[in-house]
């Protein structure tokens, strides 16, 4: 694995209030057809609002724009947190 790689996480394992990019989006089509009509897409930077319990939505806000996403979407979603050692 490369060091890039290494220092990428899931989406749903950041803490909320986290600012991140995302680097890459590991779904189909379909997958990444839907994040994009949310706005959410490579190299976009978001912040995690909040997240639910027992594998509920993830709360994300681009721009000035907030969106769900299901947990098994967020799962597929790899970013790179802005200050790596707050996870």
């Amino acid at each position: 694995m490369t060091e890039a790689k290494a220092n990428l996480v899931s989406l749903v394992r950041m803490r909320s209030g986290q600012k991140c990019k995302i680097v890459e989006i590991n779904g189909g089509y379909g997958l990444a057809r839907k994040l994009e009509a949310l706005g959410i897409r490579t190299g976009k930077e978001i912040t995690k609002i909040s997240e639910q319990l027992l594998r509920g939505p993830v709360l994300l806000q681009h721009n000035n724009t907030q969106a769900a996403v299901r947990f098994g979407m967020a799962s597929r979603i790899l970013v790179e947190v802005n200050g790596m050692g707050e996870i």
